[in-house]
């Protein structure tokens, strides 16, 4: 099986050489334990999830971590919250850098207990899906938008060559059936299975609660909370709208991404390349592939804040800003294959508006159109430069 390199291995070491302890976050299946052991190999690996590990922390109490004077790799830690306690008095004794290491798939449960017990003692990583960039770097990149789009960027997917229609619908379902209930004591898990499937046709649009809840069958509080659950989980993610002088009216919905458009194509009975290219939904999906890349991209080099969208009452909006040296960097995003310059509609707006600004088009094309108006337009495959 072939190697993938992680481009947030230097953010990795970095950190590991700051902090005392590393807490690793991600989705199921992202590649955290993988990657563990490649830049932590020489520590003994624990994993909290085999019935017998997290009992002998149950017995041994604040004796377990004596077996591991020089660290360890401590898997899916947030399934044994009394061990945060005696990592702290562990850590507080110990000059080390990196001696632990944690990972888990649930944000939400490892925050809560980090900022608790290990509050500046430990540095933090969120290790999303395989990027374009790294596929590419491996020579793995599919020709066509439309297959990364398909398959996602899970590594079992790429590496085993994995049909990933199959692979996703047990991926959604072992995580409703297992995270969910660990997170929160969801006692309907079909409507939750049914209020997933409705935020997938909500991707890359502005979140509207009182239209989930009333279409889930649930009220607005529910909604709320359904929603962390699926952003701690690594599920979506909301992208908040950006705020300046340009307007002020403007638009305070978050808008909705997934993660992985392989699990947001699967949500929306997508199978097929055709099948996706036809969709209704295409240009949403697009959009979607485009800034989760930007997202891990950002992630992937120790940027974790900074994302947002523009969208006034008068229609005019921006697909992503991202804020760079304290300036905004405008991106707009389109699915079509053909460059037309009505696509820089939103841009040309901004840059009205606004001075000293880097603005860019992507769309669906694989040229780069020339530079005109101050706005680079590119192809798809760029997403893999930026951040």
């Amino acid at each position: 099986m072939k190697t993938i390199s992680r481009h947030i291995r230097m953010h990795a070491k970095e950190t590991a050489s700051t902090f005392r302890a590393v807490c690793m976050v991600g989705p199921r299946q992202s590649g955290k334990t993988t990657l563990s052991h490649q830049l932590f190999g020489d520590k003994p690996y624990l994993n909290f999830e085999v019935p017998e590990t997290e009992a002998r922390v149950r017995m041994e109490g604040v004796d377990f971590l004596r077996h591991y004077k020089n660290g360890a790799i401590l898997d899916e830690v947030q399934r044994v919250p009394d061990l945060f306690r005696y990592l702290q008095g562990e850590l507080d004794v110990s000059r080390a850098r990196g001696k632990f290491i944690l990972t888990g798939s649930s944000n939400f449960l490892l925050q809560e207990q980090l900022s608790q017990s290990l509050a500046g003692r430990v540095g933090y990583l969120e290790l999303l899906p395989l990027t374009f960039a790294e596929l590419c770097d491996a020579r793995m990149e599919a020709a066509d938008i439309a297959t990364h789009i398909l398959k996602g960027g899970y590594p079992e997917i790429w590496q085993q060559n994995l049909d990933p229609s199959k692979w996703m619908s047990a991926y959604i379902k072992t995580y409703i059936q297992r995270d969910v209930r660990l997170i929160k004591n969801i006692l309907n898990l079909n409507a939750f299975d049914r209020f997933l499937h409705l935020c997938a046709g909500y991707a890359g649009q502005l979140v509207n609660r009182d239209a989930l809840g009333a279409a889930a069958g649930v009220d607005a509080k529910t909604v709320q909370s359904w929603l962390t659950v699926l952003e701690s989980s690594y599920i979506i993610f909301l992208l908040q709208p950006y705020h300046n002088n340009l307007n002020k009216r403007i638009i305070k919905s978050p808008k909705l991404y997934f993660y992985d458009t392989g699990v947001l194509c699967n949500l929306l009975s997508i199978t097929s390349v055709s099948g996706l290219r036809k969709h209704p939904l295409y240009g949403n999906i697009f959009e979607n592939w485009v800034i989760s890349e930007i997202k891990k991209n950002r992630l992937n080099s120790g940027l974790s804040d900074g994302m947002y969208f523009f969208r006034d009452s008068a229609g005019n909006e921006i697909d992503l800003i991202v804020e760079q040296d304290g300036a905004p960097k405008c991106i707009e995003v389109k699915s079509s294959a053909k460059y037309t310059p009505d696509m820089m509609k939103g841009l040309r707006y901004w840059l009205k508006n606004s001075r000293g600004n880097t603005t860019v088009l992507i769309y669906g094309g694989e040229k780069q159109a020339s530079t005109t108006d101050n706005i680079n337009v590119v192809g798809w495959k760029e997403v893999a430069h930026i951040n």
